[in-house]
């Protein structure tokens, strides 16, 4: 393959891979992303945004206990907002042997809504999470065999923030009272990251394994306020401690014909680590919170199970300028029984224009079906009823838009 069309070729793919994982299981987004570090250039800028649009539609609400559904609460409601996220990266070469990726990217996030006029309110009204990282990456190439082995090594600093609001009941002499529950939460905390990659240029071959570690969040920073703006405004200061995933991310790529590239993944995500996390009161005398501490104020109950990524395709040198890409996704959700995160399935397209050496604008899309289930009411393990609320779902619509910019030279 002619080295142009083997760069071009593979930006497609990576656009491709990008946009097709952009929705997947447990609370990733784009998740961590480091191929413009095998950029061939000296040096590398680049830009991505990318719009997606979930539409999960809850039905047949109901709630266990009685306390939903209320008087004029609908038993169906649209759950998913669309979102954004960013990505900028910068790829430097330090010598023959040595590339090292600085980026900036929102990796995880959820932003759920079906609102307080649904019969889940006493599960969730709006929960929203985002995240921030900050990244720096190295790999050092020497030549082995017919390619060059790589070694890489790097570290990940996060910083997620995010809230929940649910209806909750004030115990008041005349009777319960309906208000709104709402927990904030602020978080930080480091990663590192190691793995491998083999390149054989004449064929545009590259496999790679890149393993990050959990972000360990061991002093999550929280306020817990009901009945916010009524005469029973009650407010809390909390606490609690979660990780966020490993990860590890096997891929491989190969040119298969004059201008064709063939590729794919696979993707393990720890999310299992995530199950429920409880909030518990500061300056209760208790050093390490837990479901069974006696200053616990609240949960935010997730009960995941990991999740796995599989893409697939090819990506194609039309022209000197203009290269395509077309792929499979599936994305094994990573809902357990509890909650809507499901199995997903997208067809995904790119589009690359250079219109020199130095400039490229890539187009890419994905399009396709998150299955339907059920979640059911939520029990711990000694029977207490965390969560009453069950519902149904259909397969549903989920599509993605990415546009990115990059400077090469």
């Amino acid at each position: 393959m002619r080295a142009n069309a083997v760069r071009m070729a593979t930006m497609a793919v990576v656009a491709l891979v990008s946009v097709g994982r952009a929705h997947a299981g447990g609370l990733e987004r784009e998740g961590y992303d480091i191929d413009l570090l095998f950029d061939s250039s000296p040096f590398a800028f680049e830009t991505r945004e990318t719009y997606v649009s979930p539409h999960r539609v809850l039905k047949h609400v109901h709630s266990v206990d009685g306390t939903a559904p209320a008087t004029g609460d609908a038993t169906s409601a649209r759950e998913s907002k669309d979102y954004v996220t960013s990505r900028i990266g910068m790829k430097f070469a330090f010598g023959e042997p040595i590339d090292c990726l600085f980026q900036y990217s929102q990796p995880w996030g959820a932003h759920v809504a079906p609102g307080n006029d649904w019969a889940g309110a006493t599960s969730n009204i709006e929960t929203e999470l985002e995240s921030d990282s900050l990244e720096a990456t190295c790999s050092y190439a020497f030549d082995l065999g017919p390619g060059r082995f790589r070694a890489i090594g790097g570290v990940v600093g996060e910083k997620l923030s995010g809230f929940k609001e649910k209806r909750v009941f004030l115990p008041l002499p005349t009777g319960p009272v309906a208000t709104v529950g709402r927990l904030d939460m602020n978080a930080d905390g480091h990663a590192w990251r190691a793995g491998v990659a083999y390149e054989i240029p004449d064929i545009a071959l590259r496999a790679s394994l890149v393993y990050t570690s959990q972000v360990d969040l061991d002093d999550i920073d929280g306020s817990l306020v009901v009945g916010k703006g009524t005469p029973f405004e009650t407010r809390y200061s909390g606490f609690a401690s979660a990780a966020m995933p490993r990860t590890l991310a096997l891929k491989l790529r190969s040119g298969i014909a004059p201008g064709w590239l063939a590729y794919g993944s696979l993707e393990w995500a720890d999310w299992s680590v995530l199950q429920s996390i409880p909030f518990c009161a500061k300056g209760a005398g208790e050093d390490e919170c837990t479901m069974s501490s006696r200053s616990k104020l609240t949960s935010l109950d997730l009960y995941y199970r990991d999740g796995w990524t599989v893409s697939g395709g090819v990506g194609h040198a039309i022209t000197k300028r203009l290269t395509t890409a077309a792929g499979l996704t599936w994305d094994r959700g990573v809902s357990n029984g509890y909650g809507s995160s499901t199995d997903s399935w997208t067809v995904d397209a790119a589009l690359v224009v250079t219109p020199d050496e130095r400039w490229r604008v890539t187009l890419a899309g994905a399009a396709g079906v998150m299955t339907g289930g059920r979640s059911n009411a939520l029990y711990e393990d000694d029977g207490q009823l965390l969560d009453p609320v069950s519902y149904d779902f259909d397969a549903d619509f989920v599509g993605a838009l990415s546009l990115s910019a990059a400077l090469r030279f």
